[in-house]
């Protein structure tokens, strides 16, 4: 019996030894470290002391219970979560001097910062307001809600996000981060971007609401590192400026990344400060300083009121990241699949997609597309000449009217179009598609209506090797085909009901004899 009892005190002692080896979970409520929810008293200390308390204690959860909590920047730690409860309100200060800190080399001011942490979350149904209006001018720092770099293994979830001072939240060179189930409202100041991935790793974005004055979803590589297998799903997007967009700063490119599910809308609950009412472009895809765009795979997308529903451009603006970095040569910009899309109400611009003289976007396929376009552009505007702007900031608007209502493509390569549908709300006489310096490409399945006398449906200046099948041409159709430049080429036409068609080609007289080729097309009578 003695021997019975002596092991029982032997195993209380060997658990009271293991319970103090187990750090304290928490979770850690603010209010034990002082914090006070009248939405006055700066809680900057309190917060930031729990959370040192959680780290130091081996991690676990600090709580923000319901109430309003004003602070200033809470650098983050790893191995804690910060859980604001359902009516949690993280209030940002408006008193610039509550952001940043000696001690924290930080590039940005944030409300909540972390950088070079691991396995962090900030959850919950509560929000973060950051108070953005009180910081709306261009020049000097501005507050964002959530800056991180350099962090591993994060999860953003469920919070609501409003009104930062600049970019809503910014994940730099970051790896393994989720972000899920958050909304976003950013319509008070200037740079007001809804979610930033920048050089980021391994990230996946889903059931999120994202509605903002500036760029609303954003992929950014600002260092020589490209953004890469990044997954963004079943979100709803909403931007005075763009709605999902790869680019602009594009020092390292955008590799192996999915977009698929997203329904895109103009914004029906703010007036713009940058861009347009309507939004400018509800897909961009941009590679203008000299990094790599390759593996791109677009579905499922509803696009309704934007200016322009697909933009892509390969430019050569060249803004160096890095120190002692060498001018970036022109990039890359391939291997991209658009499936799936159905826009209505843009404007009267146009799509494009534009390379360099001598750098072409190559292997591009756009198929089951069905774009609606207001219209109106007149016969003059379908001969417009288009400059290159090689160094310009790329945006969706900056050739201004197209020579044609559905797509301009210039400096191509291998660019397919399978089952799309253009249509204009009002009679339209520029071309459905334009190429110009275009190898490799094909037409295949194109429904793209009319005015009387308009330009000829698809015009190719200068390109070699097309294919156009299986089109059929409404009725008045003036004229299906124009051929222009000394090196057009081997344009095979084939396949097509072109029986209301009032011409089928006009060649231009320093296009080569030899260069159309047509066989088993049902003409008219």
């Amino acid at each position: 019996m003695k021997r019975f009892y002596l092991m029982v005190i032997l195993m209380a002692l060997s658990w009271n030894i293991v319970a103090a080896a187990v750090p304290h979970r928490g979770p850690y409520d603010i209010r034990d470290f002082g914090a006070k929810s009248d939405g006055k008293t700066l809680c900057t200390e309190a917060i930031q002391n729990a959370v040192n308390k959680c780290a130091a204690d081996g991690g676990g959860t600090v709580l923000l219970p319901a109430g309003t909590w004003l602070t200033g920047t809470v650098y983050l730690r790893s191995r804690v979560t910060v859980q604001l409860e359902t009516g949690c309100t993280l209030l940002g200060s408006k008193d610039k001097t509550d952001y940043g800190r000696a001690d924290e080399a930080f590039s940005y001011w944030a409300i909540l910062a972390g950088k070079n942490l691991e396995h962090i979350a900030i959850r919950g149904g509560g929000v973060i307001d950051g108070q953005g209006s009180n910081f709306k001018y261009k020049d000097g720092s501005r507050p964002k809600n959530i800056y991180l770099e350099g962090c591993s293994d994060v999860l953003i979830e469920d919070v609501r996000l409003r009104n930062a001072g600049s970019w809503m939240q910014h994940y730099c060179n970051c790896d393994r981060l989720t972000i899920r189930g958050i909304a976003v409202f950013n319509h008070v100041s200037y740079n007001n971007d809804g979610l930033n991935i920048d050089s980021c790793r391994d990230v996946t974005i889903t059931g999120c609401v994202v509605d903002s004055d500036d760029d609303a979803i954003v992929l950014k590589s600002r260092s020589t590192k490209p953004c890469q297998n990044i997954t963004i799903s079943d979100c709803v997007v909403s931007s005075h400026c763009n709605s999902i967009k790869l680019g602009t700063e594009s020092g390292g490119g955008f590799q192996d990344i999915t977009v698929t599910n997203c329904t895109i809308c103009s914004p029906r609950y703010s007036k713009s400060i940058y861009g347009r009412q309507r939004g400018l472009a509800g897909l961009a895809l941009e590679i203008v300083d000299g990094g790599t765009l390759d593996r791109i795979a677009i579905s499922n997308i509803t696009i309704k009121g934007v200016t322009v529903p697909i933009f892509m451009r390969l430019g050569n603006r060249a803004r160096l990241y890095e120190k002692d970095q060498p001018k970036p040569n022109v990039g890359k910009f391939g291997n991209v699949v658009i499936d799936n899309v159905v826009a209505t109400d843009c404007s009267s611009i146009g799509c494009s997609i534009t390379g360099l003289p001598g750098h072409k976007i190559e292997n591009v396929t756009l198929s089951n597309i069905s774009l609606g376009f207001e219209g109106g552009g007149g016969k003059d505007d379908s001969s417009r000449a288009i400059p290159e702007k090689p160094d310009s900031y790329p945006e969706s608007t900056m050739f201004g009217t197209l020579p044609s209502y559905g797509f301009f493509c210039r400096h191509v390569k291998d660019l397919k179009f399978h089952n799309v549908r253009l249509s204009a709300s009002a009679p339209d006489y520029r071309h459905a598609i334009v190429f110009d310096d275009a190898d490799d490409v094909v037409v295949d399945s194109l429904v793209a209506p009319f005015a009387p006398g308009a330009a000829g449906m698809i015009r190719l200046t200068n390109s070699k090797t097309a294919a156009v099948r299986n089109c059929h041409p409404p009725a008045g159709t003036d004229l299906f085909l124009d051929l222009h430049g000394a090196l057009t080429s081997n344009i095979s036409v084939y396949g097509n009901n072109l029986v209301n068609v009032r011409q089928i080609s006009r060649i231009d007289q320093d296009v080569p004899g030899s260069a159309l080729i047509m066989w088993s097309n049902h003409l008219p009578k």
